[in-house]
């Protein structure tokens, strides 16, 4: 993956977000304090990902070299295709049940099963996969941009 991928990839995914309205009416970017309850997040589509995953970003610009803290709401049996990522990315399990795997071919049987509180950080560059049981949240947090490349252009919604 180069840098221009890498950002095409950011940028597409914060315009496709803003267009959803996924942002919340102010996420945090470094000024004092946030605190928040989850009823007060703003959940819409996430391009990237296509049907069945919603975002709600919680702080940061995406698209930037910045600190991200973002959420993923999943459907159950929602499928993470095999893809990578340009940076680090750390991700927790706030419910529901995340079956997550290192691999370049999408294998069920492959995944480590993580429950409420199961956690993963990806090294950049690793292919990964997984799916989800039950609906389930996931809480990603890392320094931007961000992106996501899928291994097989197939599984990119955004194609």
């Amino acid at each position: 993956m180069n840098l221009h991928t890498t950002l095409s990839s950011a940028s597409l995914l914060l315009a496709l977000t803003l267009a959803g309205g996924a942002l919340q009416a102010s996420p945090y970017l470094g000024d004092g304090h946030l605190l928040g309850t989850p009823d007060e997040l703003s959940w819409g589509p996430v391009g990237s990902m296509g049907e069945g995953a919603e975002i709600a970003v919680i702080e940061g610009n995406l698209g930037e070299e910045e600190p991200f803290t973002f959420r993923l709401r999943l459907a159950d049996g929602y499928e993470i295709r095999p893809h990578v990522h340009p940076a680090y990315e750390r991700v927790t399990v706030l419910s529901g049940t995340l079956h997550f795997a290192h691999g370049e071919t999408f294998d069920p049987e492959a995944t480590v099963r993580l429950p409420v509180g199961g956690y993963a950080i990806m090294s950049p560059g690793d292919a990964m996969f997984g799916y989800a049981e039950g609906e389930t949240v996931i809480q990603l947090h890392g320094t931007g941009p961000w992106g996501i490349e899928y291994l097989d252009p197939a599984d990119d919604p955004r194609l």
